[in-house]
């Protein structure tokens, strides 16, 4: 057991779905290592979700766009992160990932070993892809000991978001919500299409939830924009909110719904770390690696031999796995679903 307040460094993912499965391991460090405190390096988009998880003390931004190297900036935080933490966890696997906390200087760097990091992490696991096979063990299992982690069988605490609500009121307004029970719809998957289940079948969705006295909320980001017209366009109720709010919105706003209709996305997790029921479509990727960490879910997969794929485009060019899951028996779920 760790003296009471060690200080952890603990490296974010960069997607919002990992950053939310993130918790888990911060739930973890924070019942294994009473006393300790947490910081988390991050890209800057995810800063506002942290300040909803009690697990963190401190949240850090790195000033790193997507897919760049950013070597100032790695190294300027390196610089004034030095002295401040006695252990630090990297979660991505990639090279570039490890380098604040080396030249930090911070002792214990420990991850995954992969992209030749051997000098730049002192503490090195290999990653069993079998018994390790969700996302979420594979973030748990780097605060655990080592043989309690090789193992793959342990705890995993399900991911809680902090509400505001407040904030949730103030957005109430601002969009013109109604008083309506609302359903939430994310139809975006920033992985890629193979994710995605049609707008158009979304926007069936809404139409018989209106009719049945529903208010519907398409919500996502600014890529996700067209799509969230395609699904609102001209239906009362429902309303666009992709690209109209911040992440932080969106968890309050999740909250507020009495259940969500999602693809395996960002969003998924975040509905399910406030407690809202979940109905996740699932095409290309598969529940049994990424699940929404709760028991409020329903999973809708059609199973097809071709899937899961993993791919971003169908390879086979008809994307059966979502094309085929009608909206009919995503409607039927949802009015069978148990009122809470």
């Amino acid at each position: 057991m760790a003296d009471a307040g060690e200080r952890f460094l603990v490296v974010g993912p960069s997607w919002v779905g990992d950053m939310v499965m993130a918790q888990s391991l911060l739930m973890t460090l924070k019942a294994r290592h009473p006393g300790c405190r947490i910081g988390v390096v991050a890209p800057a988009w995810s800063l506002p979700m942290l300040s909803r998880m009690a697990e963190v003390d401190e949240a850090i931004a790195l000033g790193v766009g997507h897919g760049e190297f950013g070597w100032r900036a790695r190294r300027q935080l390196a610089a004034a992160l030095r002295g401040r933490f006695d252990r630090a966890i990297v979660l991505p696997r990639s090279w570039k990932s490890a380098l604040v906390p080396f030249l930090a200087r911070i002792p214990q760097r420990l991850g995954f070993t992969g992209e030749q990091r051997v000098v730049l992490l002192n503490r090195r696991r290999h990653l069993d892809k079998a018994r390790l096979d969700q996302t979420v063990k594979r973030f748990v299992s780097l605060g655990l000991p080592d043989q309690e982690a090789a193992n793959g069988d342990f705890a995993i605490p399900r991911p809680r978001l902090a509400v505001d609500a407040a904030n949730l009121v103030e957005l109430r307004l601002a969009l013109g919500l109604s008083s309506r029970p609302a359903i939430g719809m994310m139809p975006g998957a920033e992985y890629g299409p193979a994710k995605q289940w049609p707008p158009a079948y979304f926007r069936q969705l809404a139409v018989w939830l209106v009719e049945a006295g529903y208010e519907v909320r398409v919500l996502g980001g600014p890529k996700d924009v067209e799509d969230g017209e395609q699904i609102a366009a001209g239906l009362e109720h429902v309303h666009n909110l992709c690209g109209k709010t911040q992440l932080a919105d969106a968890v309050d706003l999740l909250a507020d719904c009495q259940q969500v209709v999602t693809n395996d996305s960002g969003l998924m997790h975040v509905a399910a770390a406030v407690g809202t029921r979940v109905h996740a479509l699932y095409g290309s990727s598969s529940p049994d690696f990424t699940p929404p960490m709760t028991a409020r879910a329903e999973i809708h997969r059609l199973g097809l031999a071709c899937s899961p794929c993993f791919a971003r485009v169908c390879p086979l060019g008809h994307t059966n796995c979502l094309n085929q899951l009608l909206p009919k028996r995503i409607f039927d779920a949802l009015m069978a679903s148990p009122a809470e």
